[in-house]
């Protein structure tokens, strides 16, 4: 895997930035394989809504190996617990075979859950259990995990969502069901963009996938799996379904969905300050470099960690 000190690279960013592409090009240098770190591109047939861009994955001529993109069909759910089980389980296959994992993508949660020791468990949610824990005082909730013999770290404990999700699991059978990504030593790059450089480019991007057929495949998707569970993705797959129902004319859903759009982007700016406030070294490449230096960059941040 090379003469370096880490165990994992993990190639970041806001929508729309240029991850994947340099991600790519990176592992082709590297000799490496990618995971993908994108809560939708796990689905089937949800690929110009999400921007699979698998072109991408082909770089002068050689296919780049990737792993955790369609892997679950529409309506299938997948949270942050079976991706950490499946992330581990991509990392064991391509270490074994002396590549470097790059982990890529900008779904913040599956980001902090590799690199900061996040702990999930399983269990199907129950909905009815749910609405009674949430009436239920923290002070009660605390006492009911204690009771059952369970004991959290502290930010958790005084989390009240994080104490109905865990004792949610306790009570439906999968207390024993707990996985967390084994300490690694990684490297995090994110790729930055000025706010007003991102809107062209999300302005520009959301265009073109209209034009390539966007609402032709969420029609589709609409017929196979209906309404709710498109408008639960979000984003692309909320706003052109609204439109499809007649909810929204075609300005109104494009004006929409690229205001959303944006927003999403904020969002996860939001979430990488958080995890440097939390200590996580993340060191940013400008987006705007030609390809060839962001290249060398990661590579002599790879090589040669100060």
């Amino acid at each position: 895997m090379g003469d370096n000190k880490y165990d994992l690279l993990v190639i970041t960013g806001p929508t729309a930035s240029g991850k994947t592409k340099l991600a790519a090009y990176v592992a082709k240098e590297l000799d490496g394989e990618i995971i993908s770190a994108d809560s939708r591109q796990v689905y089937r047939r949800m690929d110009i809504g999400t921007g699979k861009d698998l072109e991408d994955y082909t770089v002068e001529g050689k296919q780049i190996p990737y792993h955790l993109i369609d892997i679950a069909e529409p309506g299938e759910q997948y949270n942050a617990y079976r991706f950490v089980k499946d992330f581990i389980a991509a990392y064991d296959e391509i270490t074994q075979r002396g590549k470097v994992p790059i982990l890529c993508g900008g779904t913040g949660l599956y980001i902090s859950a590799v690199t900061m020791g996040y702990e999930f468990y399983d269990g199907e949610p129950d909905e009815n259990l749910r609405q009674e824990l949430e009436q239920k005082p923290l002070e009660e909730l605390q006492k009911m995990l204690l009771e059952k013999g369970i004991t959290l770290n502290e930010s958790d404990f005084y989390n009240k969502r994080r104490l109905i999700r865990r004792l949610e699991s306790v009570l439906t059978g999968g207390e024993d069901e707990k996985i967390k990504v084994p300490l690694l030593n990684y490297l995090i790059v994110a790729t930055k963009v000025s706010k007003e450089v991102r809107r062209q480019k999300i302005h520009k991007r959301l265009i073109e996938r209209l034009n390539e057929g966007m609402i032709d495949e969420i029609e589709r998707l609409l017929k196979e799996v209906g309404k709710d569970v498109l408008l639960s993705y979000g984003l692309e797959y909320k706003w052109v379904t609204l439109y499809l129902l007649g909810e929204l004319s075609y300005e109104e859903m494009v004006t929409k969905l690229e205001t959303e759009i944006n927003r999403f982007a904020k969002r996860q700016m939001t979430w990488f300050r958080g995890m440097e406030r939390k200590g996580v070294k993340i060191h940013w490449i400008d987006a705007e470099l030609p390809l060839s230096e962001k290249v060398e960059a990661v590579k002599k941040l790879w090589y040669d960690p100060a």
